[in-house]
């Protein structure tokens, strides 16, 4: 595959998501994918049940993709996702708080399937805008 395959591959993915087409998009991943996260790897069915969890708190999330480069088989990109919080999330009523993180990915893609991903959340972003840690940002 060519680089702006690969890219196209990324936005064809994020495209899925925002729509809600998972079956489509899950059939985006190798079977033997693993994502490479900051707290642990996870396989693919660890990361659907995760997503699921996300989607349920976060129903109305869409992913817009910015700054994406690559070279040979690897995409980075930013990824800005904005939110509304309406859904329990690890122990947190809903809170109806709309906002938005931005996400920095680098992917991997193998026989025209997303095979590896790393990536960095602003999790302490979600946590702040949640009310479960204090901001770092002072209150105007």
């Amino acid at each position: 595959m060519s680089v702006e395959d690969n890219k196209a591959l990324i936005r064809r993915l994020y495209e899925l998501w925002n729509q809600r087409q998972l079956v489509a998009y899950y059939q985006l991943y190798a079977q033997d994918f693993v994502l490479h996260g900051t707290a642990r790897d996870m396989s693919l069915g660890q990361m659907k049940q995760f997503e699921a969890q996300m989607d349920a708190a976060f129903p109305d999330a869409k992913c817009i993709i910015d700054n994406m480069v690559a070279e040979g088989d690897k995409i980075a990109f930013q990824a800005n996702v904005r939110m509304t919080h309406t859904g329990p999330f690890m122990g947190i009523a809903a809170t109806g708080k709309k906002f938005e993180i931005i996400n920095t990915h680098i992917v991997r893609v193998a026989a025209n399937m997303v095979a590896e991903w790393w990536g960095t959340t602003e999790f302490a972003r979600v946590m702040q805008e949640l009310g479960v840690v204090p901001s770092a940002q002072p209150k105007k």
